[in-house]
């Protein structure tokens, strides 16, 4: 089991910056990749970036190339998403995950465990 809590979320105008962590406990050592997924209202949940536990290579939805940066800190066995240059459509929930499967990528189907969520609003 992997537990995972998202927090750094908050409201911030156009143009500013946040940096999302989410701690991971359990089961760690067995994380393949870890991922950032948002959800907006009425929309369907998306991947962000996700990152491989070993090697730490990176990928970003086409949206937030150029402004959001994914890191890892294994020590700590923490995850972080730095936004910068943030717009009003990147307001939403966004979801911590982890794959121990050997699956990953920029699906949802490819992790198998969730955080809560922490909430992201972007005013103009």
């Amino acid at each position: 089991q992997v537990q995972l809590v998202e927090s750094g979320g908050g409201s911030v105008q156009a143009g500013g910056s946040l940096r999302l962590s989410c701690a991971a406990s359990g089961y760690t050592y067995s994380r393949y990749c870890m991922g950032w997924f948002r959800q907006a209202p009425g929309k369907e949940r998306e991947g962000v970036a996700h990152i491989y536990t070993v090697g730490g290579t990176a990928h970003y939805a086409d949206s937030v190339k150029g402004r959001f940066t994914i890191s890892q800190d294994n020590a700590k066995n923490t995850l972080y998403l730095q936004m910068n240059r943030l717009k009003p459509e990147d307001t939403a929930m966004y979801y911590c995950a982890a794959d121990t499967r050997g699956f990953g990528g920029d699906s949802e189907s490819g992790y198998n465990y969730w955080g809560q969520g922490t909430q992201v609003t972007v005013s103009s």
